[in-house]
């Protein structure tokens, strides 16, 4: 590989990973750089190689997160296991679905989540502390459960969904939710990973790179959202959620 094109994927790696550590939707980046860069691949090889890549700074993100964000060890449990059960099912029945039954859905629900999110000013603003009664650990796994399954066959917006049910369902504001989002997301990650690796598709001498560049992406990405508070990271979802849906509007109608 030519020197040009592995600075660029670093560059580009570094990038999603910081977008990524505070709202997730690094794949929007990455994914896109790894093709350009090596057409050739199939897609399996190219979301393997970007999986290896984004758990690492997934990974480091969510290290911080918990770190500096107070969260209580059996809601993330739930929300972990169950996330990384449906999402090893999901990969595991991706020639089932076709892509484009999925897409108009996601598109609508997208589009939904965005007005929602700027109508509602004081939308992930304050954090409610809530009793984890079994009605809303129930709650948390059910959610988990049908995200993580999507993210395993389908995956855009996959950290956009997870926010958005943590802060309406669980009450959290966009830093507590961003930081489950990251645990949500490194048990996803961590599932895919174990489906596409056995199979040969993963590049991981490009992908462990990509990775190092990626975890450096995400320190500073989490530094921003822990120094900024939830109001950045509003501004920076929305951001995020109008670029799914043009992404996704034009494979719609432009496929």
């Amino acid at each position: 590989m030519e020197i040009e094109i592995l600075i660029s994927l670093l560059v580009f790696a570094f990038c999603a990973g910081a977008i990524d550590a505070a709202v997730g939707g690094g794949g929007l980046i990455q994914i896109p750089a790894i093709m350009n860069a090596m057409p050739q691949l199939s897609p399996a090889t190219v979301f393997g190689t970007n999986k290896l890549s984004s758990i690492c700074g997934t990974a480091s993100a969510a290290w911080s997160f918990v770190r500096k964000v107070k969260l209580r060890w059996k809601l993330l449990a739930v929300i972990a296991s169950c996330a990384f059960i449906s999402s090893f099912a999901g990969a595991a029945c991706v020639a089932m679905i076709p892509k484009e039954v999925l897409r108009p859905f996601v598109l609508i629900m997208l589009i939904v989540i965005a007005i929602y999110t700027f109508s509602k000013k004081q939308f992930g603003q304050v954090h409610i502390r809530q009793e984890l009664t079994p009605k809303i650990l129930m709650l948390a796994a059910v959610g988990s459960l049908l995200i993580g399954f999507y993210d395993g066959i389908f995956g855009p917006g996959t950290g956009s969904f997870f926010i958005f049910f943590f802060i309406r369902y669980l009450k959290a504001d966009f830093i507590h939710a961003s930081a489950l989002s990251k645990v949500a997301n490194l048990t996803t990650n961590l599932a895919a990973l174990s489906f596409f690796a056995p199979t040969g598709h993963v590049l991981f001498q490009i992908g462990l790179m990509m990775a190092v560049a990626n975890v450096l992406g995400s320190l500073v990405g989490v530094r921003a959202a822990l120094k900024y508070g939830s109001g950045f990271i509003r501004i920076l979802f929305l951001i995020l959620v109008s670029l799914l849906i043009c992404r996704l509007a034009y494979q719609t109608f432009f496929p």
